[in-house]
């Protein structure tokens, strides 16, 4: 792989990676773990989402937001 030398040293750096391949592989992991968490946000969406506990009180809550909205 070609890549930047620099980038891949402070990936390393901030993962703590003891290596090169293991800071890759730390990364791949972090991108295919936000990948499930978007996915999982997408279902929710469809189901109907979640309602925003910190919407003002003062609404009632049918008129709350709803986060994780389609």
């Amino acid at each position: 792989m070609d890549m930047d030398a620099d980038k891949l040293a402070n990936a390393q750096r901030v993962l703590g990676a003891r290596s090169e391949t293991e800071a890759v592989d730390m990364a791949l992991d972090y991108v295919l773990y936000q990948a499930e968490v978007f996915e999982a946000l997408d279902r929710l969406a469809v189901e109907g989402g979640l309602i925003d506990a910190f919407a003002s009180s003062s609404r009632s809550s049918r008129s709350r937001r709803r986060v994780a909205e389609p």
